[in-house]
């Protein structure tokens, strides 16, 4: 079982990259796959051609913190509602995690998600999470130890600089990454000054996904990316990514 996470700066398409990463696998038929909706700004499903009107974990969260119909302890009402939250799929099955955590101490919540997170993710030879910039969840511990963190970015400086704080986080979090890449997506050009940025980093490039306006658009009209045509150019980047993470 490979878990991976992937991370960057809001609009540089790090939820298309997730997306890009499930449709190869899936055509590859590693499946099924988890996909963990980490990202406050939930947009995943979208780009996955799902319906979503589930609860978030974050809103089961606050429903377990404040009350536990009788009958149930907070341990058995809390995975009863998280297996009804999961949005199921033919190849692959969604969590939403939803917005930040409010004021309170959700700590007895967080270690029940993380223990179920836990199990659930052994039905599953691939995790991906895709994850806000700060690497908000993975600082919180409702992940376990990960294979692989990806740090997306564009080629310009103000992006990359969200790729260096996540490096940041990661290198403080009391969680074992084995492996770290960085994708740069959208490139049009790569100028001098930031490829020597990026080889300060000592971060392996994993991979450089050229400019698709197709991409962008379908980005900006909520398309279903798993089914839209790709370029062979983008299929054999996308075929690199997953022999290097699978």
């Amino acid at each position: 079982m490979a878990k991976i996470a992937v991370a960057g700066k809001g609009g540089v398409g790090k939820t298309t990259v997730v997306s890009l990463i499930i449709r190869g696998l899936v055509e590859k038929k590693k499946t099924p796959i988890l996909a963990v909706d980490a990202d406050p700004n939930s947009n995943l499903y979208l780009s996955l051609g799902l319906n979503f009107h589930n609860q978030t974990i974050a809103d089961l969260r606050e429903d377990v913190r404040s009350q536990v119909p009788s009958g149930f302890s907070r341990s058995d009402y809390f995975r009863l509602k998280l297996e009804e939250i999961i949005i199921e799929n033919k190849d692959f099955d969604l969590l939403v995690m939803g917005r930040p955590e409010g004021p309170g101490c959700y700590c007895s919540v967080n270690n029940l998600l993380r223990e179920y997170l836990s199990r659930l993710s052994q039905n599953y030879p691939y995790v991906i999470i895709d994850c806000e910039a700060g690497l908000e969840h993975l600082s919180r511990r409702t992940t376990d130890d990960m294979d692989t963190l990806i740090l997306v970015t564009e080629a310009y400086f103000s992006s990359l600089i969200a790729v260096k704080n996540a490096l940041e986080i990661a290198s403080k979090l009391p969680l074992r990454i084995k492996n770290k890449y960085i994708i740069i997506n959208k490139v049009k050009s790569i100028d001098k000054r930031l490829k020597d940025e990026l080889d300060k980093l000592k971060v392996p490039i994993l991979a450089k996904i050229p400019y698709e306006k197709r991409f962008v658009l379908a980005s900006q009209n909520q398309e279903n990316l798993l089914s839209i045509d790709i370029p062979k150019n983008i299929k054999k980047i996308i075929e690199q990514i997953l022999e290097k993470i699978g």
